[in-house]
């Protein structure tokens, strides 16, 4: 092993956890600060709960609350209008044909024609 480049190597580091634990351990820092340990892991402790780390928990229920909301007034919506039965494409077609001969062409009247009567 060459000399110079390897880090200092502490044996008594103190692990302190979010939850209050502390414990020692051999490290390369004097100090650590961590957020889980095997007090509070619902891996180890058996409990189910949410860790919540850095307000992610929150975070996520108010995304899901925002959803919800959002969800409720796009069914809201959809209710309030009222519903047609769907037209195919050849009705489309047809009722804007019609459409468009009634607003393009006034109504013509034929040119009175007489007819002589032969007697």
């Amino acid at each position: 092993m060459q000399q110079g480049i390897h880090p200092d190597w502490h044996d008594d580091c103190q692990v302190k956890c979010a939850c209050g634990n502390a414990f020692t351990i051999g490290s390369t820092v004097q100090t650590l600060d961590i957020d889980i340990c095997n007090q509070c892991h619902p891996f180890f402790s058996g409990e189910m709960k949410f860790v919540d780390r850095q307000g992610r928990v929150d975070k996520f229920k108010h995304k899901m609350e925002f959803a919800k909301k959002q969800l409720s007034k796009k069914q809201k919506t959809k209710s309030a209008k009222p519903s047609e039965p769907a037209k195919s494409y050849r009705q489309i077609l047809r009722d804007s044909q019609s459409s468009l001969r009634t607003s393009k062409q006034a109504p013509v009247t034929p040119p009175s024609v007489k007819v002589k009567s032969q007697s």
